[in-house]
């Protein structure tokens, strides 16, 4: 995303003790967690896949992606259904908070200090008392795999 074009929505989650944020425009639909049927050779963090109404939905444990540890799904838990590379995928996150409008003032670049690895935050959003990563969906969920779990 580019930095500039920032006045747009956002949905903040919470992952891992964190909190993040993720483009309305991508998400479709927030649902309660439903336990998912593996899928062997799946990547670690893909949990594996529901029926969404006559859709096999891969579910992706965000907590995982990020490099968390894994977590039984909670009371909180919610799948924050995306459409990502043209195909719709389940984020299994901790929690889902709000929804805000943000300015290309409140979102900063990400620190080179945190571009270690893989870069899967856009930048970092800096709110009164609180502070946000913006997930790069695209890079979060690569093209490849999300083909490989559906």
């Amino acid at each position: 995303m580019d930095i500039a074009s920032a006045g747009r929505e956002l949905i903040r989650i919470g992952v891992g003790g964190q909190d993040y944020c993720v483009a309305v425009s991508a998400v479709r639909e927030i649902r309660g967690w439903t336990p998912a049927t593996p899928i062997p050779g799946a990547p670690d963090y893909i949990k594996g896949v529901i029926n969404l109404r006559g859709l096999v939905l891969p579910i992706l444990d965000l907590r995982v992606r990020l490099g968390a540890e894994a977590a039984e799904p909670g009371a909180r838990s919610a799948v924050v259904v995306c459409e990502i590379h043209g195909r719709t995928i389940g984020l299994l996150v901790d929690a889902v908070s709000d929804i805000l409008t943000v300015t290309a003032e409140q979102l900063q670049p990400t620190p080179d200090v945190a571009r270690a690895g893989e870069d899967l935050i856009d930048g970092v959003l800096a709110m009164d008392g609180w502070m946000a990563g913006l997930l790069s969906l695209e890079r979060v969920v690569p093209d490849v795999e999300i083909a490989q779990a559906a």
